[in-house]
């Protein structure tokens, strides 16, 4: 998903240097959706990790 987020910010970054401000700002939000989501799976992905970890007792 982050490499997804990454591709977005690149083909927003071409867009704008080629005067597309409409598909740059698309691809731009695009990128900042799938960013954020990506953090927000990761974080969730670690805590339940850690309580896993945690009620076992070790």
């Amino acid at each position: 998903m982050i490499y997804w987020s990454a591709a977005f910010f690149v083909i927003a970054i071409i867009a704008a240097m080629f005067g597309f401000g409409g598909i740059a700002d698309g691809a731009t939000s695009i990128a900042k959706v799938l960013f954020f989501l990506f953090l927000v799976l990761f974080v969730l992905s670690l805590l339940t990790g850690l309580f896993r970890r945690g009620g076992r007792g070790a």
